[in-house]
């Protein structure tokens, strides 16, 4: 791992494309660039769309006893997916790697477009999982091999728009196939996408070279028996509020397998806040809790106080959609003229401006303009940090770690996600007699923002512009 004050060595490829030109839209990266955001694209796609069917799933294929699983399970096993591709990322490259992630997908999408019963389309969204948490970080890796390391925040900012659209598009997209086709076709059309991106990928793929000059070697079983830990942890504190009254004991036994399982998967210190790359793989679980754990929210209260349909109610969420893609747009343009500290307090400023307005909202009941229109600000310091702090992980590290870095980065993100969901739900379902269920989730997720400032002040700068 290189030293978090010095700049990371440069891949074979960043030196090929010291004189490239300044866009991800150039000739020589632009078949690399839309297949690789149009893989973040429907794998954002298959995500959203799959909440708007699975009801409807669940029925058809009489499995309402897995509806939970048909979800948190996929969040599991895309943990596994992180570890196994970083490490063989960092042993041979990306490219068969991405290959394999992208064949998982393809066959966990296939299984569930076909299943006969519940249990068989469980089964393919776990293989789902373990290809869409692969991906992810090997993409991660072809960016970092592929793309000079001032057009990286560009990349990243791209990846952030394509998940834009499919907020807007997806939920009612795939009402209307289940509608006027089958909700099968939610699966099988977005496998024959997926495969059209990623031959759009394979040609510079496979022709480019991306292996790294002296490969990891590092025991990659501890790692993966780590991160079946990890993922057996997860889908604990998924399913937690299915045991009742010890649901509370069900979440603290997770979380300790968590813990004590997680530490060889991230960088040295990263549990302390240490300075450097640690801090940055820290901030973005931070982040991760306090949106996603809030955003959940935020349509539920506009249906339940303010009597919204389900469609309107859908609004806050798009407008954090349409700043986090702006704001994103922004940091890929000009966060180095920013720098990481200012971008810090910015984007932590607007998350913890913005769940302060939802608990203000629903504590005094503000009018719902109030809500939708400020959580946009909650999209708007996400856009400016979540890109950056990849852009980081990727300045801090060098070839032989890349992989582990990146996965570290997502596993950090699943992890906080999941931690902050399972807790504020508890907290929620507890407080369902009273009034205090929403002011006291948006109150953990505007905390959970304020600490994020913690290691978001401690990140440093990886030179991350001038390798």
């Amino acid at each position: 791992m290189s030293h978090p004050h010095e700049p990371a060595p440069t891949g074979p490829v960043d030196l090929v494309a010291k004189d490239a030109p300044g866009s991800v839209w150039a000739p020589q990266y632009l078949w690399v660039t839309i297949g690789a955001v149009a893989l973040i694209f429907l794998a954002a796609m298959q995500a959203l769309a799959v909440t708007t069917v699975m009801p409807i799933v669940a029925a058809d294929l009489d499995g309402a006893a897995l509806y939970a699983v048909a979800f948190a399970g996929t969040l599991a096993t895309s943990v596994i997916g992180m570890v196994a591709v970083g490490a063989w990322c960092d042993r041979s490259g990306p490219a068969w790697p991405l290959s394999s992630a992208v064949l998982l997908f393809l066959a966990g999408l296939v299984i569930a477009g076909v299943a006969p019963t519940m249990e068989v389309l469980v089964s393919g969204r776990l293989i789902m999982g373990l290809g869409t948490g692969g991906m992810t970080v090997a993409l991660y890796v072809v960016v970092a091999r592929i793309y000079p390391s001032e057009l990286h925040g560009r990349v990243f900012a791209a990846f952030s728009a394509a998940w834009v659209v499919p907020s807007l598009i997806g939920p009612f997209l795939a009402g209307a196939v289940t509608e006027y086709l089958h909700w099968r076709w939610v699966f099988l059309g977005v496998a024959g996408l997926t495969l059209v991106a990623y031959v759009l990928v394979a040609a510079r793929l496979w022709t480019t070279p991306m292996d790294s000059a002296h490969p990891s070697t590092d025991r990659i079983l501890p790692r993966m028996l780590c991160a079946f830990a990890v993922a057996v942890g997860a889908l604990g504190l998924s399913l937690a509020g299915e045991l009742g009254e010890w649901a509370w004991a069900g979440v603290a036994a997770s979380i300790v397998v968590i813990v004590l399982a997680i530490r060889p998967l991230l960088p040295a210190r990263t549990l302390r806040s240490g300075r450097g790359l640690p801090s940055v793989i820290l901030m973005r679980g931070l982040i991760a809790g306090s949106l996603f754990g809030a955003e959940i929210y935020v349509p539920y209260l506009l249906i339940d106080h303010y009597d919204f349909s389900p469609t309107w109610a859908g609004l806050g969420l798009t407008a954090a959609a349409l700043t986090w893609a702006t704001a994103a747009d922004v940091q890929g343009r000009f966060g180095d003229r920013l720098g990481n500290t200012r971008i810090t307090v910015i984007g932590t400023t607007l998350l913890f401006a913005a769940t302060a307005f939802a608990a203000a909202t629903a504590l005094w009941q503000l009018p719902a303009w109030v809500l939708i229109s400020t959580w946009a600000l909650a999209g708007a310091g996400m856009g400016l940090m979540y890109p950056r702090l990849t852009v980081l992980t990727l300045a801090y590290s060098t070839p032989q770690n890349q992989g582990f870095n990146s996965s570290a980065l997502s596993i950090s993100d699943a992890v906080g996600a999941a931690s902050a969901i399972a807790t504020m739900g508890l907290v929620f379902t507890a407080l369902t007699v009273t009034d205090a269920g929403f002011p006291i989730v948006f109150a953990i997720a505007g905390v959970l923002a304020l600490l994020a400032l913690v290691p978001g002040l401690r990140m440093g700068h990886a030179h991350e512009a001038a390798r």
